[in-house]
């Protein structure tokens, strides 16, 4: 599996970042027939290894197969991937019949809940970044190209034909759960599964954020050097049950409660231009009618 193409249906879950990935690839590991990378966010394939992190260094093949244990069509749920420039030609020349799964938000609203947490926990300060002035964030590709949607598909789709993606707005997620999850099911070919839904379980709510206190600094090291075999039942027992340790108050604080809840007219003009000019780009090129967000957008920015 490590050396040449691989032959077999293999599933990306390549985007966006704050479109409701985190719990679409949980409940989409109750399928016996998929097998979710552990962890959900292998990041070896893509140059993005995240919000901050880039390395263009050529993927460990024998590292990224051995992350998948069990059977049926891999899922691989590295979500910086579609706006990685480097990750379309990497899979096309690795994988024969490669699946795309692209979840996709509103892109001013994804932008404002992505700058949202990445300041709550500070992680733009760990990077060198000053995110606090969001319009200031915005210009940092690491923030804007997440939300550049049409300039992301265009590279895509010089490697792949349309028709391996499926693409939907995240919002249906809420709306009619048990009507996507057929649909991607259907898009990998396989057949349906009874799943247990639970809209709030393994969701990334700015609710559960919490910044990390140097004491839970010290437990994560220390939990960080237990071997996998030991420390694999507590975590799945965790996530099974959404608890998340560092809401505990000794190893985790309230981030700042005065930061606005949704994004306003402020964020919106900020984006507005561009952001309008890449959704026309996007329907252009797909098809998927991006006309309710457009309105969204202008006329928010104007208020």
């Amino acid at each position: 599996m490590d050396s040449g193409r691989v032959t077999e249906t293999h599933a990306f879950l390549i985007g966006v970042p704050k479109a409701g990935t985190t719990w679409l690839a949980s409940t989409l590991s109750q399928n016996p027939s998929i097998c979710l990378s552990d962890p959900k966010e292998p990041n070896i394939i893509t140059s993005h290894k995240g919000t901050f992190r880039r390395s263009t260094e050529e993927p460990d093949w024998t590292e990224y197969f051995r992350l998948f244990k069990g059977d049926g069509i891999r899922l691989d749920g590295s979500i910086h991937t579609f706006s990685c420039p480097i990750s379309p030609a990497r899979i096309s020349e690795k994988f024969e019949n490669p699946k795309f799964i692209l979840s996709l938000r509103e892109p001013v609203d994804r932008a404002f809940s992505h700058w949202r947490m990445i300041t709550d926990i500070g992680l733009d300060k760990r990077w060198g970044a000053d995110w606090d002035d969001f319009r200031v964030a915005w210009e940092d590709p690491r923030l804007k190209e997440d939300s550049l949607y049409g300039k992301s598909m265009a590279h895509w789709l010089e490697f792949f034909p349309l028709s391996d993606f499926y693409i939907f707005d995240s919002s249906r997620m809420r709306e009619s759960p048990e009507m996507v999850l057929s649909e991607i099911e259907e898009f990998l070919g396989l057949h349906n599964h009874n799943y247990s839904i639970n809209q709030l379980a393994n969701s990334n709510r700015a609710s559960k954020r919490r910044r990390i206190t140097p004491f839970g600094k010290l437990i994560r090291i220390i939990f960080s050097l237990v071997p996998n075999f030991l420390k694999s039942p507590i975590v799945n027992y965790l996530v099974l049950r959404d608890i998340n340790i560092y809401y505990l108050p000794l190893l985790g604080r309230r981030t700042n409660p005065s930061k606005p809840e949704h994004p306003g007219q402020l964020h919106f003009s900020t984006c507005s231009e561009e952001v309008c000019k890449d959704l026309a780009q996007l329907q252009n090129l797909t098809k998927f009618d991006t006309t309710e967000w457009m309105e969204t957008i202008n006329n928010n920015a104007v208020k």
